[in-house]
């Protein structure tokens, strides 16, 4: 069964909204593992807009399970990492003008770069992932830069429009999922995932854990978080 990695940034961007201390996306990931979500993510952004260095670092106290800090490849962030130390960190392209991640990393044209920042990360002991469209190039640039994990960017399948569309986009997810297992890497998968789409995704083998927040968050705000996470779970199962 996949396992269900649950991002809080957006409990975080409400508290943002108002500038004061609630709601508070620490308490969210100890109610998500409490739920039993396997993972906490969050995403520490060069503009702060919503997750703030102390949350990582309370993260880091707190987190049972296992903490993924996205981040963009920049020398301030991996110095944050590489102080915080969290368990994974995921590099993802940032852009300031967009509202969430618009794509995957642009490894392969960045392997040198890359290279050199990954290997500071696994010396300090972080394992690392690259967030990446699925293309089997982006994959092999992934392994030659040091990758450990790749997460495949399922936005193109969540936001299909048909069904011809969607099959096209898992197919592509399917290929790329089991290119990566096969050349010694771990795969992960999000980006758009919901309570309607997931299960398709769930399905693919080689997929060992899921990255969902905005639904899960979402769904939080009628049912609580608790059984917000239970029902993803459910579905995952």
């Amino acid at each position: 069964m996949a396992r269900l990695a649950v991002n809080v940034d957006h409990v975080a961007n409400v508290r943002q909204a108002r500038g004061i201390d609630i709601p508070d996306p620490v308490m969210a990931a100890m109610l998500a593992e409490l739920a039993g979500a396997h993972g906490i993510v969050v995403h520490l952004r060069e503009d702060r807009r919503h997750i703030q260095e102390r949350d990582v670092e309370l993260l880091r106290l707190v987190v049972k399970t296992k903490l993924n800090l996205e981040m963009a490849a920049t020398r301030e962030m991996i110095d944050i990492a590489k102080r915080i130390k969290p368990d994974v960190v995921t590099l993802v392209p940032e852009r300031r003008e967009e509202l969430t991640t618009e794509g995957g990393l642009d490894v392969k044209g960045n392997v040198k770069d890359l290279e050199g920042k990954i290997s500071q990360l696994r010396e300090a002991g972080v394992v690392v992932s690259t967030f990446i469209d699925p293309d089997i190039n982006q994959i092999k640039a992934a392994i030659d830069a040091g990758a450990q994990i790749v997460e495949i960017h399922t936005g193109a399948y969540a936001e299909a429009k048909d069904e011809t569309t969607r099959k096209i986009e898992i197919d592509k997810i399917v290929k790329a999922a089991a290119f990566a297992s096969k050349a010694g890497l771990k795969v992960s998968a999000g980006h758009g995932l919901n309570y309607r789409n997931v299960e398709p995704i769930a399905a693919i083998q080689e997929i060992e854990e899921m990255s969902i927040g905005h639904s899960i968050v979402a769904r939080a705000i009628m049912v609580g978080m608790v059984e917000a996470v239970r029902e993803m779970l459910r579905l995952i199962r």
